[in-house]
């Protein structure tokens, strides 16, 4: 071949570098060149002293010569001259049947110990969330065995519902009784920015050792920030897998602000400007992407998701509480009140609310729901004057409903964790807020499948 032949075919030949230098190292940045990247591609960092030390990261920034990623771990021992080169997985996750029972980390290897994980499919991390119109009508109720949730702020198949609280005040314990006590064929747990100390807890104490039907995925507080970011939604992924198997999942996520807190390191890294309690833009654009994957669509199964939302001093008004309120179809709020008083799980009923509630639940349902929250607030009302011995009984006749219904109504907002109830036996223990002037224990009957009803008295 002649060399004029050779340059033309050269010249028509897309050459690129096939690898990239680290040019500059901080700590929670690192920027290279000499690779043609685009946002959200993966790099693989290789030291050249030491081909042992590698880690991924992600592009987050692209300039003329110059590519910033974020990294997926700690970067302790890469120096100025070491290597960046494309990965081939890109933003995919392989996920297979074989996650049930198993604990892994936001790229799916295994952290239980137990070996490695068949891969029977690549799905992408991000996603677009469900079309608009391709979404299902929620219409069936979703029970987690809880007395308080199902029957006063009751859960629909493909609802989204927020659980917010302070810290200590019993989220994790809710959420162990939500994923043991659910009928749900699939459970995967997102377990992101918790403290280490807490997953074997969590998997014990909470939910028992069992995790047949359970995927827990983990990003631990100590985990790169971009690797609690975008383990939420690997977690996703692996909810949307079974999902289009045509499978019912729950989907539990613990927790949002922790989420969005790590979303708050990398943006102020980049320099975006921080407004409200330091959080950057990206992070409130960030909550819908995550969120609005869940749901009911056609012609696929379901993901019912719970959200754990901390809100720092039990302050509501919280910049990511706020927005999460904003896009869920529900919230429940746990007060550290009712925890100082000694009800478990703590949750406010008169805070809390279901969107979708009215819409899937019987109208008598309806009916003693609606007059159990009435009494209850009647009580929380005049709590002052009823202490201090300043009510005269006669005074008010439905307060005095609400008085003689104390004991009743204290004992169905509590269970213990152990506890376990049917759903069709907590509604017809509620509905004897309407049909008796004392109602009897709703507690006296523990057993989920052995639960009789007490005959009403003549």
């Amino acid at each position: 071949m002649s060399l004029s032949k050779l340059r033309a075919k050269l010249g028509s030949e897309d050459l690129k570098s096939l690898f990239g230098e680290i040019t500059k190292i901080s700590a929670t940045s690192i920027e290279i060149k000499g690779l043609k990247t685009g946002v959200g591609d993966i790099v693989r960092l290789i030291s050249n002293e030491n081909k042992d030390l590698q880690t991924l990261a992600m592009v987050v920034e692209v300039k003329a010569e110059f590519s910033y990623l974020s990294p997926f771990s700690f970067i302790e021992g890469f120096k100025i001259g070491d290597r960046a080169y494309l990965s081939d997985a890109g933003m995919h996750i392989g996920v297979s049947n074989a996650l049930l029972g198993r604990v892994v980390d936001p790229f799916m290897n295994p952290k239980d110990g137990k070996g490695a994980i068949e891969v029977d499919k690549l799905m992408p991390i991000m996603r677009a969330p469900i079309d608009a119109m391709k979404r299902g009508l929620i219409n069936e109720v979703f029970p987690v065995g809880v007395k308080t949730i199902d029957g006063l702020l009751t859960c629909g198949v493909g609802q989204k519902l927020g659980i917010f609280a302070g810290s200590g005040v019993g989220k994790s314990t809710l959420m162990g009784m939500i994923v043991k006590n659910s009928k749900a064929p699939i459970k995967v747990v997102a377990l992101i920015g918790e403290r280490g100390r807490e997953i074997p807890e969590f998997i014990e104490k909470n939910l028992g050792g069992k995790l047949d039907d359970t995927v827990i995925i983990v990003a631990t507080s100590d985990d790169s920030a971009l690797m609690r970011k975008y383990g939420a939604f690997c977690a996703m992924s692996v909810a949307e897998y079974f999902k289009e198997q045509g499978k019912d999942v729950l989907f539990i996520m613990d927790s949002v602000t922790r989420f969005a807190m790590a979303q708050r390191e990398i943006g102020l890294a980049l320099g975006e400007p921080p407004t409200t309690k330091g959080y950057p833009p990206s992070v409130l654009s960030l909550l819908p992407q995550l969120m609005e994957r869940t749901g009911k669509e056609e012609g696929k199964g379901t993901i019912t998701a719970f959200f754990t939302v901390l809100v720092d001093g039990d302050d509501m008004s919280d910049p990511i509480a706020d927005q999460s309120r904003s896009i869920l179809d529900g919230h429940i709020v746990l007060s550290r009140e009712l925890t100082d008083f000694g009800i478990y799980p703590p949750i406010n009923i008169q805070n809390s609310a279901s969107r979708v509630m009215n819409d899937i639940i019987t109208p008598e349902h309806k009916l003693a729901a609606r007059k159990f929250k009435r009494l209850n607030s009647l009580l929380k009302e005049n709590e002052v004057l009823l202490r201090i011995g300043a009510y005269q009984r006669g005074s008010d006749k439905e307060l005095d409903e609400a008085i003689a219904k104390k004991d009743f109504m204290q004992n169905f907002l509590t269970q213990t964790p152990e506890e376990s109830f049917e759903f069709n036996n907590i509604i017809e223990i509620l509905k004897l807020i309407n049909t008796q002037t004392q109602a009897p224990n709703p507690n006296n009957q523990q057993s989920t499948n052995s639960l009789q009803i007490p005959n009403l008295p003549q």
